[in-house]
């Protein structure tokens, strides 16, 4: 196996992203309230460009405002269309000023681009995410040969929460995401689909962390044969390891162990990128177990300070089971 710290930063605070919200939600801000009572925000705009001489397509979402001791500012921003067909194969998000100079990335919580027509693999009632990355915004490099199909048209979806712990208000920031891309008409790759294995199974991602050693597992079956080219994943402040496990064939796929800074909070996390012969195989039916391991120095319960993912590419055997997927209208939770 060769391991890597980047590819998946498009897990970062990940999954956070399937609890969809309003159009705008706040959540433990000070914020002024609206008329009605209820939080304020700005729906912000999305521009998209199309570099085609470098393939690469830019979403440029803002401007973005955020209030000084802000946690949680969740906003649904419009959908973009995809102007071609191919394989989407790398995405790099980061957030920048008016005149595009970098800013702080702190502002952002997470970004999540997702295909609200297909379902996820792993939990059928929740749409398939593409791409996420949180506050660290780690870059999604191609690994070769492979992409995500899109077709022109399509539609994929922005799911966008901000957070401002200071005492300064953030203003006119914009989230720019660089997607690469490959042309059908100049590459033939092969099709991946993200598979997604959170340890509060297919609900809420966010739960309390309790104090001192606190480890919280999920078993998820799944549901079709095919390789894993490469695991990933997401884990908080305090967060020592994400463990995924074959339940079924008493295996050990992946251990990711955080590096965290002198006071335990989340700097990075590996990812694994298997050889191309040693991709790891799943059989229909295998029983996968991802288990987060914390440690919680503050002597306290933190609401909602913790979550739990193992995330990779899956190339299935046969991709025309899955690509025919469509995702059946039904209530959705919230976190």
């Amino acid at each position: 196996m060769l391991s890597r710290r980047t590819l998946v930063g498009f897990v970062a605070a990940a999954l956070t992203l399937w609890g969809v919200a309003p159009a705008a939600t706040q959540h433990h801000h000070h914020s002024q309230p609206g008329p009605s009572g209820t939080p304020k925000a700005e729906i912000p705009s999305v521009d998209l460009h199309d570099d085609r001489d470098g393939h690469v397509l830019t979403v440029l979402i803002g401007p973005l405002n955020v209030p000084p001791r802000t946690e949680h500012l969740t906003l649904r921003v419009p959908s973009v269309m995809v102007p071609l067909d191919g394989w989407l194969v790398a995405y790099k998000p980061k957030v920048v000023d008016e005149k595009g100079t970098t800013m702080a990335q702190r502002v952002i919580h997470h970004v999540e681009l997702l295909n609200a027509s297909r379902p996820s693999l792993i939990c059928p009632q929740l749409p398939e995410l593409l791409f996420a990355a949180g506050s660290e915004l780690a870059d999604w490099p191609p690994v070769p040969d492979v992409g995500y199909r899109v077709t022109q048209g399509m539609p994929l979806r922005i799911n966008l929460m901000l957070t401002n712990p200071t005492e300064e208000p953030v203003s006119n920031a914009y989230v720019a995401l660089e997607i690469h891309y490959r042309r059908s008409a100049e590459a033939r790759l092969k099709t991946v689909y993200p598979v997604w294995f959170m340890v509060t199974h297919c609900g809420p991602t966010m739960y309390d962390l309790q104090p001192g050693r606190d480890v919280k597992a999920s078993e998820l079956t799944i549901p079709y044969a095919g390789r894993l080219l490469a695991v990933g994943g997401h884990i908080h402040d305090y967060g020592r390891e994400v463990r995924l496990e074959n339940v079924t064939r008493n295996e050990n796929i992946a251990t990711l162990k955080t590096v965290l800074d002198a006071d335990g909070r989340f700097v990075s996390l590996p990812t694994i990128i298997f050889p191309p012969r040693g991709a790891y195989r799943f059989k229909i039916g295998d029983v996968v177990k991802v288990t987060a391991v914390y440690d919680n120095p503050t002597g306290q319960k933190l609401p909602k300070a913790a979550m739990g993912v193992a995330v990779g590419y899956f190339l299935p055997d046969n991709g025309q089971a899955i690509a025919k997927l469509k995702l059946e209208p039904r209530i959705r939770f919230r976190r």
